[in-house]
């Protein structure tokens, strides 16, 4: 799994990161969804690595993925920052149009 994140998004994840984490966690969002599989791909800036998490190839930030929630996420991505949100896309098409910038620091998601 590769993960290529643009130089916008990239320069915004910086200035973000005062809280300086190491890395990036790819993450099915499913809170307030219903069951587990109606969700939203998204990503969240992390300290803690799990056992479970298996890394993703980036050239700019050290990038992890839950193995169970892999299957919702494809092979090569793009992560890129436009009109002040992220938007996370694949050869595919759109997986994510909408990460709003505070949702990526939150904390609180697991």
């Amino acid at each position: 799994m590769e993960l290529t994140i643009t130089k916008e998004a990239e320069d915004v994840i910086k200035e973000m990161n005062t809280d300086n984490h190491e890395s990036i966690l790819l993450w099915y969002d499913t809170i307030d969804c219903g069951c587990g599989v109606n969700g939203l791909p998204t990503f969240r800036l992390i300290d803690d690595i799990k056992a479970h998490y298996q890394k993703v190839d980036n050239g700019s930030f050290s990038t992890y993925i839950s193995e169970q929630q892999a299957v919702f996420f494809t092979k090569s991505m793009k992560l890129d920052y436009k009109n002040g949100t992220f938007k996370l896309s694949s050869p595919e098409g759109m997986l994510n149009a909408f990460i709003a910038t505070n949702s990526i620091i939150d904390t609180d998601f697991k």
